[in-house]
């Protein structure tokens, strides 16, 4: 794995007990990127955070910082269909990402905004391809709780549609991570290491269900050379980078088990 990055706030102390919300003092996390070994971070934009967070400030000027998208758990809602709804909360990611030069999108579509029902995806389809014509140079990357046909269905859109594979996503949900990676090699654009159990618990890598060495070896064997992202599970407080540093050891191990 040549470029290792995390998920914003898994370098800090939670912010009201919540496992990922954007961090009270981010920037102490792009210091600390170097002595951990991490090449990026991708930017949370969370509930609450909005009127405080420097992504929607013209002022801040983000763009010479190593984000590697912009992750849009707003959108991480029932509305995620309604038209005025992603005016409201996907306009704002997408002129500021245009502002500050950061060229991905991460769209999470999973929980409350889960588009598994084709009369709910169909819906979802009709209003994202709008935005795949009106910001052609955002690549919008797809986390998804979704079957494989459901997400072709959505990537068949357009060309700057891609996919965050979440290791972990993919592991509870119940798709097979091989036909996964065969199916969609060529539109993966980022991976998120996290271990889940079945059940859909987070767990310390390693110790769940994910088959990170049948998933590494079959990320080899496609050739996929593009960034990963750590997004493992939280310890204790206070324990944050101590936490990243060996989980970030064992996902390498395994990367690199023969």
């Amino acid at each position: 794995m040549k470029r290792v990055g995390t998920i914003q706030g898994r370098l800090s102390l939670p912010v009201n007990g919540h496992i990922q919300e954007f961090p009270d003092d981010w920037q102490e996390e792009f210091k600390l990127l170097g002595n951990c070994g991490l090449s990026h971070i991708e930017w949370l934009i969370t509930r609450g955070s909005e009127s405080t967070n420097p992504a929607f400030d013209e002022g801040a000027p983000l763009s010479s910082l190593p984000i590697s998208s912009l992750c849009a758990d707003t959108l991480v809602d029932e509305r995620i269909v309604d038209k005025d709804f992603l005016e409201d909360n996907l306009t704002p990611i997408c002129l500021s990402a245009i502002r500050n030069k950061i060229n991905n999108i991460t769209i999470p579509l999973l929980e409350d905004s889960n588009v598994e029902d084709p009369k709910i995806r169909s819906k979802f389809k009709e209003f994202i391809v709008e935005y795949a014509e009106r910001y052609p140079n955002i690549n919008f990357s797809f986390e998804c709780e979704l079957s494989i046909a459901g997400l072709r269905d959505i990537l068949e859109l357009s060309d700057n549609f891609y996919i965050t594979y979440d290791t972990g996503n993919i592991t509870s949900y119940g798709v097979d991570h091989e036909k996964y990676i065969d199916t969609f090699h060529s539109r993966i654009s980022n991976v998120h290491l996290k271990d889940r159990t079945y059940d859909a618990r987070t767990v310390p890598p390693g110790t769940g269900d994910t088959d990170f060495i049948t998933i590494f070896r079959k990320l080899k064997s496609v050739s996929y050379d593009k960034i990963y992202t750590l997004q493992t599970s939280r310890g204790a407080d206070g324990n944050e980078i101590n936490n990243i540093l060996e989980h970030k050891k064992i996902l390498e191990g395994l990367y690199n088990e023969k």
